[in-house]
């Protein structure tokens, strides 16, 4: 490709990045580095004033109390809008269309399909026209009079659309940092938060980041997160740490597997929607669990901590929810990862995959429609 210089004297027309462009730019950095990337607006505050003038005119980013710059509510809604765009490549429409599920009763009417009246059926869908002609082939035109009886009755038929409560698991830990694998996983939480507004406004989705612990994380902070920097480097590591009277330093990036299923759990058990689910996005074996209210840090991962977040998982699945495992696998050192999250699957009755960061939009996408199709029962 070749370039030409030459000095800009003022006759050339010239026509600045718009503010969209400039966020779209300065967005997918974040979706790698999260809030580090706002602080280096307040240098080109000073380098690039007008810059930043246009970002906070679109009302894309402002400024909180304290003077740091956050990304706005309009802002976060296109991070989550593109990013559904480009990993179901999804074209936004103005209807509300959803997904069908396998179970019929009242709810979005189906113009397309149409059945003999039963009684309990909502007048409402009756269908005029397949009636009208029901009761003329059977019983003719009378002095230009359509009598009609229950048998000439017939209904538009409609979808069962059972409403969800999904927790999606993101994993923070330190080993998330490599090959955009983070980044993947967080376009794909805005992609669901973008899907659930648009589509199935009555659905319920948390997402949770887990980590040493687990926290749930608001639209602003999942967008602003970042994995935990490894803090410590020991070929071996065993620690037992009290949570009511924790030392000053807790290392942050080991993987919490099971404070994250204890957490989408209790959580999940306050929602009173028809199915529950938890999806899991990791790209370690647990290398933390929870003992009481003991914290325990352990390294390489042992069967102790994987026996103890299995047994989660069965919890999570006796109380009816549906687990989904996502396993980040980027080359054979992972053997051992995909193992544990078939294990997952075993014990739980749910659904195991392992991939690489560009295909994990697609899998996770199906299998939340898909759990949103499931009746389970306790």
């Amino acid at each position: 490709m070749l370039y030409e210089y030459s000095k800009f004297d003022g006759s050339q027309a010239f026509t600045p990045q718009s503010a969209e462009k400039i966020f779209d730019q300065l967005s997918e950095y974040m979706l790698q580095y999260g809030n580090e990337v706002l602080e280096s607006l307040k240098q080109w505050e000073e380098d690039n004033p007008d810059i930043v003038d246009l970002l906070i005119k679109e009302g894309l980013v402002e400024k909180d109390e304290g003077g740091n710059y956050i990304v706005t509510p309009k802002g976060i809604r296109r991070v989550e809008n593109k990013a559904l765009d480009e990993l179901f490549d999804i074209r936004r429409k103005s209807s509300t269309g959803r997904h069908d599920t396998d179970f019929r009763g009242q709810g979005q009417v189906r113009h397309d399909e149409s059945k003999p009246y039963e009684f309990g059926d909502p007048v409402s869908n009756l269908n005029f026209h397949e009636t009208l002609r029901n009761a003329a082939s059977r019983q003719g035109v009378t002095d230009g009079r359509i009598r009609l009886t229950e048998d000439d009755l017939v209904i538009y038929d409609t979808e069962y659309q059972a409403n969800c409560a999904t927790v999606v698991l993101l994993d923070m830990s330190g080993s998330m940092t490599r090959m955009g694998k983070y980044g993947a996983a967080k376009k794909v939480g805005m992609s669901l938060q973008s899907l659930v507004r648009g589509r199935y406004q009555g659905d319920f989705l948390q997402v949770v980041g887990f980590y040493t612990y687990a926290s749930p994380l608001t639209e602003r902070e999942l967008l602003a997160s970042a994995p935990k920097p490894v803090s410590i480097y020991d070929p071996r590591v065993r620690l037992r740490i009290n949570l009511d009277s924790p030392p000053p330093f807790v290392p942050q990036h080991f993987t919490n597997i099971h404070a994250g299923l204890q957490f989408a759990r209790r959580l999940l058990r306050r929602q009173s929607a028809t199915n529950r689910q938890i999806i899991t996005i990791t790209d370690g074996e647990p290398t933390a669990h929870l003992e009481g209210r003991d914290l325990m840090l352990i390294y390489p991962p042992c069967e102790q901590t994987a026996n103890i977040t299995l047994m989660e998982a069965k919890r999570c699945s006796n109380e009816g929810i549906h687990l989904s495992s996502f396993a980040l696998v980027e080359d054979y050192f992972y053997l051992e990862l995909v193992n544990f999250v078939e294990q997952m699957a075993k014990v739980s009755g749910g659904i195991a995959a392992y991939c690489n960061a560009n295909d994990l939009g697609n899998l996770v996408i199906d299998s939340f429609v898909g759990g949103r199709r499931k009746r389970r029962t306790v």
